[in-house]
């Protein structure tokens, strides 16, 4: 290959590529190194992970008793009436499986007021300082959208779902920009080491959009972010009266697309279900958005020349946001729209082919299909399982799977993805055969997910996704042929470069 200007300048043989050869040119001979097109994360909070990697890390956490050890070390060092964050707990790893209360925590961490989020973000827990400091009592209604869970006396037990979120968050400091400088650029270098070119960041803020573009503007955010700005009145306003914004900064961020919410995370028992949970059958989820302002939304998009993308889960969050798609653009039609929907997690089957009917992108994260599967079938019941974690039959149908990680919700690593997509099987193991051969992927279907199909969701097809003259020189050099390599070996592989735009940026 040669590149120049960060650009694929030629492909092919050693003569045809020597032709470029100039007295300046950096000759690179990989060996029996692997190179694949840069890798992106169709899916992944980059502040996010970038503000969680300085959080306590509740994941893996064998028990509450456990993420409460490693909160209370950290309070030990903490001035007292300073914050404590965490992120990564997860009740479904505990032998108790019941979601956790904070008279434990409060016990533990009286002087500093506490807030730790569950592992998909979906829900927060926080202790007796944290409550007061929010106002949280028995008389504090349940916001739509979220519940406040009580005690059979009705006093709250520290746990926020969804909606309710925001009682913690209007009294949560925010990061500074200094703060979310920092962040972001520790989520780049740590993207980098997992060979990761680009992401799409879902519900990303004004003031996010502001340190991002600051950085890109002085040479410092070495990524390619394909942002989904808020779709709230705050972070909607200013791109409404930009309009669409794509390749800014040399190729550095894309401001073309909203994302909203439709209903909460499965794990949490907050996706919004067609009928209750098996686990839990006086529940059925919550939803977050109504049908009127998602195909508001949709309608406004439409018109603008922007697109949306939406986070639904449950079968009943995919059928409204499918439905308020396809209200929309019978009023609107739109050849080109790509609309999206996030997770696309657990579908109806006859809402499966409705994507390629309407043009619909199922954004997933193939890795949540392993990392779910001890809990999910509990959830959900066996016929409705049958819905779930669906691309094979979604790909069959003929639409794209762009894969993702949902990073800090899931580790970074694109690996994981891969090999969820073509085994269906847990990244230590198990079980053997996964859900069995119909719903894996191919090789070379896992690897477009990391690469073609992102592009395209993005918009970027003429720009990335595959190794040709004139498209971004953005390379993953792997140690190991991931068309080749045996599943179980898989996961050993490793990343020996990043290239973003011809310049090593890991390795």
């Amino acid at each position: 290959m040669a590149a120049g200007e960060g650009r694929v300048l030629a492909a092919g043989s050693v003569r045809d590529v020597m032709a470029f050869r100039g007295r300046g040119t950096k000759l690179l001979d990989l060996g029996a190194a692997t190179v694949i097109p840069g890798v992106v994360d169709a899916h992944l909070h980059l502040l996010g992970l970038g503000l969680a990697l300085a959080e306590v890390d509740l994941t893996g956490a064998r028990s509450w008793d456990e993420a409460i050890a490693r909160v209370a070390a950290r309070a030990r060092a903490a001035r007292p009436g300073e914050w404590i964050r965490g992120r990564g707990w997860d009740q479904n790893r505990w032998p108790d499986q019941t979601l956790p209360g904070e008279a434990p925590l409060s016990r533990a961490v009286a002087a500093n007021p506490a807030a730790l989020t569950r592992v998909d973000g979906h829900a927060i827990l926080l202790n007796a300082a944290a409550l007061r400091l929010a106002g949280i009592t028995s008389a504090t209604p349940d916001p739509p959208g979220g519940r406040i869970a009580r005690r059979p006396d009705g006093s709250p037990t520290g746990l926020l779902l969804d909606n309710a979120m925001a009682l913690a968050t209007r009294v949560l400091p925010a990061p500074s920009p200094a703060e979310t400088r920092a962040a972001a650029l520790a989520a780049i270098r740590h993207v980098h080491r997992h060979g990761l070119v680009g992401v799409h960041e879902p519900w990303v803020t004004q003031a996010t959009i502001a340190v991002y573009e600051e950085l890109a503007g002085a040479g410092r955010f070495a990524l390619r972010d394909y942002v989904m700005i808020a779709a709230d009145p705050a972070g909607l306003g200013p791109a409404l009266a930009r309009g669409p914004r794509s390749a800014l900064y040399g190729g550095r961020l894309w401001l073309r697309a909203w994302k909203a919410f439709a209903d909460g995370a499965l794990g949490s028992r907050g996706a919004a279900l067609l009928e209750p949970y098996d686990d839990d059958p006086g529940n059925a989820g919550l939803l977050l958005s109504d049908a009127a302002e998602i195909r508001r939304l949709a309608a406004q998009a439409l018109r603008l020349g922007f697109q949306l993308c939406v986070h639904a889960i449950g079968d009943r969050a995919n059928r409204l946001v499918l439905d308020a798609y396809q209200a929309a653009l019978a009023a609107a039609p739109a050849a080109d729209h790509r609309f999206r929907i996030e997770h696309a997690q657990v579908l109806s089957p006859p809402d499966i082919p409705r994507f390629a009917a309407l043009g619909v992108i199922p954004s997933m994260q193939t890795s949540h299909a392993a990392s779910d599967r001890p809990w999910a079938a509990a959830r959900l019941g066996p016929a409705r399982a049958r819905g779930a974690y669906a691309w094979r039959a979604l790909l069959d149908t003929g639409v794209v799977v762009p894969n993702g990680s949902d990073a800090p919700v899931e580790p970074v690593n694109p690996l994981l993805g891969f090999h969820a997509a073509i085994t269906r099987e847990e990244a230590a193991g198990g079980p053997a055969g996964g859900a069995g051969p119909a719903p894996r992927m191919t090789r070379e279907e896992a690897l477009r997910s990391l690469t073609r199909w992102p592009a395209y969701a993005a918009f970027m097809e003429r720009e990335a996704g595959s190794i040709a003259p004139g498209k971004y020189a953005d390379f993953t050099v792997l140690d190991r042929d991931l068309m080749t390599v045996a599943p179980d070996e898989l996961l050993a592989t490793n990343v020996v470069m990043t290239i973003l735009d011809g310049e090593i940026v890991y390795g």
